[in-house]
């Protein structure tokens, strides 16, 4: 029985589950769309959400620069640092924090920064797909290509 046990196992060990989440949420931030499964949309949700939070709370005091206290710098260092777990290319995490949580602090939400929608059943094994995407932000022009 799997009382208690939350998240999906996804048939994969935890390291490799780990790095599955961190790539897609790599991806996420990098094309702002990402098309996968359905069941691993849903537990890219909360990953995506997490590492938002980071980019919300820290957008206020970078938007202070030279004006942050030190110990309003110390947050910014350890919001990017806690980022940096599950965001794994620089590319991605600079527009974690230039745009993607600016954007949200602007919006006042407290979570529900993904959206997933659900679009076809794939060729070959019938899984059935989804899209996960930001909400109130366009997907980045190399992600159209």
């Amino acid at each position: 029985m799997r009382h208690g046990n939350s998240g999906r196992r996804l048939s994969r060990t935890a390291s490799h589950r780990d790095a599955l989440y961190a790539n897609l949420v790599t991806s996420l931030f990098t094309y702002g769309r990402i098309e996968t499964t359905e069941a691993k949309a849903k537990e890219l949700r909360a990953f995506a959400d997490g590492a938002i939070r980071w980019g919300v709370e820290a957008a206020p005091l970078i938007s202070k620069g030279d004006k942050a206290t030190p110990a309003e710098k110390a947050k910014v260092v350890h919001a990017r640092r806690e980022a940096r777990k599950v965001v794994k290319t620089r590319g991605a995490l600079e527009r974690l924090f230039s745009e993607i949580g600016p954007h949200f602090a602007k919006t006042k939400k407290n979570g529900g920064y993904t959206r997933m929608l659900k679009t076809r059943f794939r060729v070959g094994d019938a899984a059935s797909m989804a899209f996960v995407e930001l909400i109130g932000l366009a997907p980045s022009p190399s992600a159209e290509a």
